[in-house]
């Protein structure tokens, strides 16, 4: 296929498709004949690397894979961005690691003590979610690369053209002062000094090993710099041409990168694209080192029900590992690629679960006999052109079955198997649900108790006592006619004709307003005597998990023998 073309099966002509735009703006960012289409993705692996940051990884993730499966050479680059220091202490940790404070992430320690590094910390979890997610990538360590010198020509030519890189920051600099997030080496002052505290390059000190340093002097001539730290008073010399002690601030690390790296495309948040953003001033340091910008997606932010724009500062943010205990893998790709990458959208771990894993099934049934972006999503979410299909359940149960009878069980594999397979879903063994029923299992543990279904032990002697003309005679025609082995078809028309026998019509009759008032009240009834709630699970799947014994027992009846 030839560069540039685009494939006629990808549904390339829906404006909604918004992969296929990507891929084939890399594309031409590539040119004709390039040996590589590098698609680029960063992260600073400051905190935990929550579902917001996800977008990030899977929006590069998911271009990739389109330009892969069009046959072209194409490479997943991933920058750990771990050489950034270390702003400040997240809630839940030892408030004496402010003193790390200024230092690179990849020198602060684990507070955990399981990890060489902050940093690994919360690399480890992340890539291991990825590769759930079917997600590979090449991995580049921000500290491995500055400290073996592999940008120093980068730095130094940087620092030789640090009035162009001034003229543009210049351009786009505003009357308040640069945040850290900026990180552009501005401040306020004139002349020499002020030229200085504008400096592209910025060492962390060699004494204390933070970058609260201030630059004193620069000898163009022999590449010498000097600096004085403001946290331990250490005065110091770092030769830029033979050793490795820091970086260039950001907005110039960022365009240098993409040169060194010849990256086509990378996304960003919002944020990055806004005016004097890093992105936009970056589009125009770029040509300093010889390249342009690449093609560029932003995305917007991914929040989670309940919560407010995520920042991995903070403690407490769900991460992919939390996602992937309750959604299946291909589900939470699915999540992101369906989606423009500038629509914000709400991840709600509560009860819309349910509705997701239906909506899920339904697309993937859609999917057999009609292709559309929707299906297309769905076929880009199941598989990769790496890794193939996905891990799946051999058996598709619906997650809302499987939910309701985890509930019901307290968790028991073997009644939940046995209900399952009463329920129409037959299988050899509980693995053939698997991984879904895990999930299922997973998210029922954790409902607030409030949410939860509690089967009661013994039978409510108060309230069948206490009961009604009509409550007794539905109760004893369900019970002469309860099976001691339910079939999910039967117990549903037993439980669903009870009222209609009441009444003098047929279980198959229709039902008319009086039995529908009627079975509103029996459902009722049953609810209380079998789970103590007024509502609960769908009765058919409750019989079916409790068995004909206990319900039996629980209704009043004498337990079969």
């Amino acid at each position: 296929m030839a560069r540039g073309s685009k494939d006629p099966d990808s549904a390339t002509a829906d404006p909604t498709d918004w992969v296929t735009r990507a891929a084939d703006a890399a594309i031409r960012h590539a040119g004709e004949g390039a040996e590589m289409i590098t698609c680029a993705s960063g992260a600073s692996p400051s905190g935990p690397v929550h579902l917001g940051n996800l977008r990030e990884f899977l929006t590069v993730h998911f271009v990739a894979e389109e330009i892969r499966r069009r046959g072209l050479p194409v490479r997943h680059l991933h920058s750990w961005d771990d050489f950034d220091r270390f702003r400040k202490v997240p809630a839940g940790v030892d408030p004496s690691w402010a003193d790390h404070i200024g230092r690179p992430l990849s020198a602060v320690p684990d507070p955990d003590g399981c990890h060489v590094s902050w940093a690994e910390h919360y690399k480890e979890p992340l890539v291991a979610s990825l590769r759930e997610m079917g997600v590979e990538m090449e991995e580049v360590s921000q500290t491995a690369m500055y400290r073996a010198g592999a940008y120093r020509e980068q730095v130094l030519h940087a620092v030789r053209h640090r009035d162009e890189i001034e003229a543009v920051l210049a351009r786009f600099r505003t009357k308040a002062p640069a945040t850290e997030a900026d990180d552009t080496g501005d401040s306020s002052g004139t002349g020499a000094a002020e030229a200085l505290d504008r400096f592209p390059y910025k060492p962390y000190c060699r004494e204390c090993g933070r970058d609260t340093v201030t630059v004193t002097a620069y000898d163009d001539d022999t590449t010498d710099l000097s600096y004085t730290c403001s946290s331990c008073s250490f005065t110091g010399v770092t030769d830029l041409a033979t050793q490795d002690e820091g970086k260039l601030v950001w907005k110039v690390d960022w365009p240098m990168r993409w040169a060194f790296e010849k990256v086509d495309f990378e996304p960003g948040g919002d944020d990055h694209a806004t005016p004097g953003s890093s992105f936009t001033v970056g589009k125009e340091i770029a040509p300093v080192f010889g390249w342009r910008a690449p093609s560029f997606v932003a995305y917007s932010f991914v929040g989670v029900a309940g919560m407010t724009k995520m920042s991995s500062s903070r403690g407490g943010v769900p991460t992919a590992a939390d996602a992937l205990r309750i959604l299946e893998a291909p589900m939470l790709r699915w999540l992101y690629v369906r989606r423009q990458p500038r629509q914000n959208f709400t991840i709600d771990f509560g009860p819309e679960v349910v509705r997701l894993y239906d909506e899920w099934d339904a697309l993937g049934r859609k999917a057999a006999t009609k292709r559309d972006v929707a299906t297309l999503s769905w076929e880009r979410s199941v598989s990769t052109a790496a890794a193939g299909v996905l891990p799946t359940a051999p058996v598709v149960a619906p997650f809302r079955l499987l939910s309701s009878v985890a509930d019901v069980t307290a968790g028991s594999t073997a009644l939940v198997s046995s209900a399952v397979a009463a329920s129409g879903y037959p299988h050899a063994g509980v693995e053939e649900l698997e991984p879904r029923l895990s999930k299922a299992m997973t998210w029922t543990a954790d409902l607030p108790a409030a949410d939860r279904t509690t089967v009661r032990t013994e039978p409510d002697t108060a309230r069948l006592a206490a009961l009604s003309e009509d409550e007794e005679l539905w109760l004893a025609q369900l019970l002469d006619r309860m099976p001691d082995t339910f079939d999910q078809a039967e117990i549903t028309t037993l439980v669903y004709g009870v009222p209609k026998l009441g009444r003098g019509l047929g279980l198959d009759d229709p039902p008319t307003d009086e039995v529908k008032a009627d079975q509103k009240d029996f459902f009722r009834l049953l609810y209380q005597l079998l789970v103590d709630a007024e509502r609960g699970p769908r009765l058919p799947t409750l019989f079916l998990a409790l068995g004909a014994d206990r319900v039996r027992t629980l209704l009043g009846g004498a337990s079969a023998p």
